[in-house]
């Protein structure tokens, strides 16, 4: 049975990311949702929250969401610069 709940360190693990930067990204209020937990206060990740945050990103770059990407966009015509003085 997988644990709901995920410290620092194993939310790093689990996200392949180092525990330095999910403490830079909390306090930078970035990243995956995080809470303190328990009488001392421990950061913890909820399993299926971090899943959910990979899901957000992946539907936000264009390379993994197609809807999204440049190359798919109409052609943009250029207004002109130049007007009648």
């Amino acid at each position: 049975m997988r644990a709901a709940f995920l410290t620092v360190k194993e939310a790093a693990g689990y996200l392949g990311l180092s525990p330095h930067t999910l403490y830079v990204w909390r306090h930078r209020r970035q990243g995956p949702p995080s809470f303190r937990m328990g009488p001392r206060g421990r950061v913890m990740y909820r399993r299926e929250a971090l899943d959910a945050w990979v899901r957000e990103q992946e539907q936000a770059d264009s390379r993994s969401n197609t809807a999204l990407s440049p190359l798919l966009a109409a052609p943009r015509r250029r207004a002109d610069c130049i007007s009648d003085g």
